[in-house]
């Protein structure tokens, strides 16, 4: 049911990009099969997933095929003079042997081997898809939402002070070093996500079965949702509405850049001067920059890859907590989210990893209570985002801590009934005394 779904999902996503001239996620994957990928690290960070059910003998022959045949790409590419102007040279090969595998599943294993075997395909391919269909969803957002609203959450922000504004005067006086020390951090999301999934399924090969909850649940299910509700609460972000967009970072990104979004914007304020508070209002923005703020899905991954991360050794636990900080400082710093965005990226994450854990234990009261009040905070975060901006920003002394506190006390709730969830140690057995021997 869950592969009838995901590709149906798949066909609507193609049908809706094809509406717009554009190629969809199914024509996109079906490319990186021969031409260079968008990105390389994400098809070797997707085959990684896929060799947790492999033996060892096995993951050295699958890295070896995927390595061997990049090469043999590259060696193609560069006799026929292909350069790889828009994605990475590599990768082709993780594909290959993931596709290679689905293969060898279907001819040459039965019942629970070729079970677990798909199993571990199809994780290691809906990483890949996830990446694909978000990059749908987003064009869809910019196509299907002429208006956004960035003036009303940026009057909203100001009951948290602008946050935004100040982290992108200290990124932007860091200069190149600092910027793209972020933005490899910012980019490279999803391989951080595949190394702690990576800890949490170390032991499928042995065991051959997976765990019932990990984290790329999670991960793929906010990367699900969260765009339904960009459709709902479209917003490009501050260094677009407020700034120059990409320009502002022209001089030191060593990435490609977006086209101009200048024109559309209320000013030139981001991150100097922080917009005056007045009555928002429904703005136009052109039909390429994605509206992808409201929650923010950095955010929200970020979040759940610290929460995952917190059962695993103490270098694990380290890696979690500088990924949590260094993509909340990017998405702020980079102007790409408002501070609200972010509070809301947390209360999804936290109602979403809540649901998908009862899913998995047994519903129970618990359960219930924990997700209906992540929900309901979540919409009323959504509608006072929409209809109290101004009162909010007349009274930030009495706005913002309560935005704060609501967030923690779904924290101290999500921590409190989730280490009840957890089975409680065995006790330590006292030795027996032992009778002396005369």
């Amino acid at each position: 049911m869950a592969g009838v779904a995901a590709l149906g999902f798949h066909i609507a996503l193609e049908i809706a990009a094809r509406r717009y001239g554009l190629p969809g996620p199914i024509a996109n994957e079906a490319r990186e099969v021969v031409f260079a990928p968008k990105s390389g690290f994400l098809l070797y960070a997707g085959m990684s997933l896929m060799m947790v059910v492999l033996t060892w003998r096995q993951r050295f022959i699958a890295l070896g095929a995927a390595i061997g045949i990049d090469v043999v790409l590259l060696v193609v590419r560069w006799a026929v003079d292909a350069k790889a102007t828009d994605g990475h040279p590599f990768g082709n090969g993780a594909l290959w042997v993931m596709l290679g595998c689905a293969v060898i599943a279907v001819t040459r294993r039965t019942g629970r081997e070729r079970v677990l075997l798909l199993k571990g395909v199809g994780l290691g391919l809906l990483l890949v898809a996830g990446r694909k269909t978000g990059d749908t969803w987003l064009l869809i957002t910019s196509k299907t939402r002429p208006e956004v609203l960035d003036q009303y959450l940026a009057t909203a922000d100001h009951a948290l002070g602008d946050p935004s504004w100040l982290l992108g005067r200290i990124v932007t006086a860091t200069g190149p070093v600092g910027f793209n020390f972020l933005d490899i951090v910012y980019g490279q999301l999803a391989v951080a996500a595949v190394v702690v999934a990576l800890y949490q399924l170390r032991h499928v090969a042995v065991e051959r079965r997976f765990p019932g909850h990990h984290l790329v649940r999670t991960f793929l299910v906010i990367g699900l949702l969260g765009p339904a509700v960009y459709m709902i609460f479209p917003v490009v972000g501050p260094v677009f509405a407020y700034g120059t967009g990409a320009e502002h970072w022209a001089t030191v990104s060593l990435w490609s850049h977006t086209p101009p979004s200048e024109p559309w914007a209320v000013a030139d304020l981001w991150p100097q001067t922080p917009p005056p508070i007045r009555a928002p209002q429904h703005m136009p923005f052109d039909g390429i920059t994605p509206r992808n703020c409201m929650p923010s899905l950095h955010t929200a991954w970020a979040t759940a890859i610290f929460i995952h991360s917190r059962q695993g050794p103490r270098l694990l636990r380290y890696a979690g907590t500088f990924w949590l900080i260094a993509t909340l400082t990017a998405t702020l710093g980079f102007g790409y989210h408002y501070g609200v965005d972010l509070i809301a990226g947390v209360v999804f994450t936290l109602t979403i990893e809540a649901a998908l854990r009862s899913l998995d234990r047994g519903w129970d009261r618990s359960g219930i209570q924990l997700v209906a009040c992540g929900a309901t905070l979540f919409a009323a975060l959504l509608v006072s985002y929409r209809f109290l901006p101004l009162e909010m920003a007349e009274h930030p002394w009495l706005a913002g801590p309560l935005l704060v506190l609501s967030m923690t006390s779904l924290v101290y709730g999500y921590v409190r009934t989730t280490t009840r969830w957890e089975p409680s140690p065995a006790p330590a057995r006292r030795p027996q005394p032992q009778p002396e021997l005369i």
